[in-house]
């Protein structure tokens, strides 16, 4: 489930991934011993069964592209909303370019589409920008197709509330998807030249040695061209995505095989990520390694690992975070891990994660905690809300990991009343039991009153809230806890879809669906 190291191409764009340990990019999920399917059909020129109905007509044909080889007319494809052009990226996009929205015309993936090359540790700027236009829809043509954004260059993907950007699977183009289908295509990877603790020659960064390695940084084993990320900007770019869905990604070539809906590698705090959400993908949500990630307004609904997981060194910042599992499905609501299982608080950069105004739903039936961090890293939870339907809480593995002082504040949850905390590996329930009582307004003991499944109910709301900006300056302060105060005041609005695992009253209809402009 941790870190990012491995991904292989088969043939010249499929994707295999290799073995997980805790510096690959895929993850492991659950430990390699549940195997997803990949349930995407191969394409045919006519889908089974044919669909009927509908209000979409296919766009006459493809825009021009400034890549080499441009876009390629792959024809049409129907499903219950209408007909669609296909217009299938090239394998590479090595100019600037725009995938402008055109009614009745949709974009493939025809397998792994690589935006730019890598540009190495030090280069500065950018050098190949993808822009997507609000309301484009772009799929994974295959169960291997994904789409990475190499060091150095730019994925801009900015939606609107009104129209998203969506990415998804072509089982959803065709309306096969369901409430219960993941893993039907890879997912969007982001890589940067933000620092990271894991270095592909010479282990560790430490603060005893800071310079044992001063290029330290990750690859992507096993591609066709080598493909690494991180360096020493912090602040780097890798572009911005906002308003943007990512649809029943992480697909799965063997037990612990697989990619998540979003993948970040060294990604700087320059890249923008706000109304993010990621709906059942097979692994993780959204998975992190290393890099400067700050986030505001986040939807995991659905994941079949961790909804969150954060590792190799990240420094991440959330807010606004709603995270809602299927029963059918899922582990940690947050995984948060040390680099390569090194179980010390001497690798730098220190992995740590903050997250203000969350509302976490824990609902998986095989999983035993909502909350779990290990390794030394270091866990910030502040104005938030946990409904475990009596789970535990919050878990923390190994003595390394309560020296770290994780930070609990006007946290709430209905824990589990026998075992509300759990510690393990060398860290004592005691312990943990002991960093939640020493922050305020804490209460492992909550009567849930949520509305619509993650709005604020009047228990909520009579909660003190904590100044988060005073963590840091890139959270808001606010007078509430949890992800939305009231139906009015909620940003999870029309950017996000409608699902029977949480409904957020959504113009732009159900995940199962496409939306229609």
């Amino acid at each position: 489930m941790t870190n990012l190291n491995r991904v292989l191409l088969l043939g010249v764009s499929a994707l295999a991934v290799t073995g997980c340990e805790a510096d690959e990019i895929v993850s492991p999920g659950t430990s390699g011993d549940v195997n997803v399917v990949i349930n995407n059909p191969t394409p045919s020129p006519t889908p089974t069964p044919t669909p009927t109905g509908g209000t979409v007509t296919a766009a006459a044909g493809c825009p021009t592209i400034n890549s080499t080889g441009g876009l390629t007319d792959s024809g049409t494809i129907a499903g219950p909303t209408g007909t669609y052009r296909i217009c299938s990226l090239p394998a590479v996009i090595d100019a600037d370019d725009t995938l402008p929205y055109i009614a009745g015309l949709l974009y493939a993936l025809p397998g792994r589409v690589d935006i730019g090359a890598d540009r190495g540790f030090a280069s500065t700027g950018s050098s190949v920008e993808l822009t997507i236009e609000p309301g484009v829809i772009v799929y994974g043509a295959t169960g291997r197709s994904f789409l990475v954004a190499n060091r150095g260059n730019q994925l801009i993907a900015n939606g609107t509330t009104a129209r998203p950007i969506v990415f998804t699977s072509r089982d959803n183009v065709l309306g096969l998807s369901t409430d219960a289908s993941t893993g039907q295509w890879g997912g969007v990877v982001l890589l940067g030249r933000a620092p990271v603790s894991d270095c592909r020659t010479g282990g560790f960064n430490t603060a005893a040695s800071p310079n044992n390695n001063p290029t330290c940084e990750q690859e992507l084993e096993g591609t066709t061209t080598l493909t690494l990320f991180g360096g020493a900007n912090s602040a780097d770019s890798s572009g911005s995505l906002r308003n943007v869905q990512i649809r029943y990604s992480g697909f799965s070539l063997a037990p612990g095989r697989e990619l998540q809906s979003l993948t970040t590698g060294g990604v700087g705090s320059g890249t923008t990520f706000e109304n993010i959400l990621t709906f059942n993908s097979s692994d993780d949500g959204m998975e992190f390694f290393g890099g400067s990630v700050n986030m505001k307004g986040v939807a995991v609904i659905g994941a079949d690992d961790d909804s969150i997981d954060v590792d190799t060194g990240a420094q991440a910042n959330m807010q606004y975070v709603v995270a809602a599992q299927r029963s059918a499905g899922g582990d940690s609501l947050i995984e948060l891990d040390s680099p390569d299982g090194d179980f010390s608080t001497d690798a730098r950069p220190q992995t740590v994660l903050r997250v203000a105004n969350f509302t976490f739903l824990e609902r998986s039936t095989g999983n035993s905690q909502a909350v779990r961090a290990r390794g030394g890293a270091k866990l910030v939870l502040v104005n938030g809300v946990i409904d475990t339907d009596n789970e535990t809480c919050i878990r923390i593995d190994e003595a390394v990991t309560i020296a770290a002082d994780p930070v609990f504040n006007s946290l709430v949850g209905d824990c589990d009343a026998a075992a509300p905390f759990n510690g393990s590996s060398g860290a004592t329930t005691a312990q943990v039991q002991s960093e939640f009582a020493a922050g305020s307004n804490n209460n492992a003991s909550f009567t849930i009153t949520l509305t619509a499944g993650y709005i604020n109910g009047s228990n909520e709301n009579g909660v003190p809230a904590f100044n988060a900006n005073s963590l840091s300056t890139f959270f808001d302060t606010t007078t509430f806890i949890g992800a939305a105060q009231n139906a009015a005041s909620s940003r999870f609005g029309n950017w996000t879809c409608n699902s029977s695992i949480l409904g957020f009253g959504s113009a732009n209809g159900n995940c199962t669906g496409l939306p229609v402009y």
